[in-house]
């Protein structure tokens, strides 16, 4: 558990370290698949996507750095907000996530990661405005 533990705070860290030092502009794209199936997450930082490429889709570093809530909505409160269980898988472009049951139509979902996040970025650097710590990318998402 300890070695796991370890294991995860390097790589968040590195994911924050290399997200804060990458060239790419490009934003982190937390969308759903054409089908509405499924979670894909893309323009993933390339160092940051070979490291996850070296994981097994089984690992449970992926619940540590992407997690997906159902969430409560204005159109139905009575929902609480809880994990959705799901599987994990790394394609060349990003990950996917699959979840265990299907999403619900109408339902909001939060993809909360902290893959590509950052401390902050060059303009913050110079007016000293960096935060004390990595802020995880956050997207709602209605099915």
């Amino acid at each position: 558990m300890l070695k796991n533990l370890l294991k995860s705070a390097l790589l968040i860290f590195m994911a924050g370290f290399l997200g804060c030092s990458s060239s790419n502009s490009k934003p982190l794209s937390i969308e759903f698949s054409k089908d509405s199936t499924k979670i894909l997450i893309s323009n993933i930082d390339k160092p940051g996507l070979l490291k996850l490429q070296e994981l097994k889709p089984q690992d449970s570093l992926f619940s540590d750095l992407v997690a997906v809530l159902q969430t409560p909505s204005e159109k139905d409160s009575t929902i609480r907000e809880e994990l959705v269980s799901g599987n994990y898988a790394v394609s060349d472009s990003g990950i996917v996530f699959s979840p265990t049951q299907p999403f619900v139509k109408g339902r909001e979902y939060l993809v909360i990661t902290h893959i590509n996040a950052k401390f902050g970025d060059a303009e913050q650097v110079a007016k000293g405005q960096l935060s004390l710590g990595v802020k995880p990318v956050q997207k709602s998402l209605v099915r």
